[in-house]
């Protein structure tokens, strides 16, 4: 399961970070740290911040750097409108997905036929 539930990661993440993002700001190390709490525990710093680049070079998010106790300052991101847009197309397109892998697992999975046949 590991290889494709990285893949299928791949594809979901940005609005897997934009939700996050939608609760409340945060820095990089911070997301990946929520993300990992939900489990995604398989999931590497190094994405969150190469996701991170590409979302704030494509102006879904704001950006403020904070001073932090320790080294440089953290660049924090918040969802910005544009941002909110992008995550509400994520979650209608993740609905549509979601229904129609369901809906053809039903129709093609041996187990589940049975279970609803049974249900009538």
């Amino acid at each position: 399961m590991g290889n494709q539930m990285t893949e299928l990661l791949k594809g979901t993440l940005e609005g897997i970070v934009l939700a996050t993002l939608s609760v409340r700001p945060a820095y990089g190390y911070e997301i990946t740290a929520r993300l990992r709490d939900e489990g995604f525990s398989d999931l590497v710093e190094g994405t969150v911040y190469a996701l991170l680049v590409r979302i704030e070079q494509r102006g879904l998010v704001d950006v403020e750097k904070v001073p932090s106790e320790k080294g440089p300052p953290r660049k924090v991101y918040s969802l910005n409108a544009q941002g909110r847009e992008q995550l509400a197309e994520f979650w209608r397109t993740w609905s549509f997905l979601a229904e129609r892998i369901e809906q053809l697992h039903r129709s093609t999975d041996p187990d589940q036929a049975v279970q609803t046949e049974g249900e009538r």
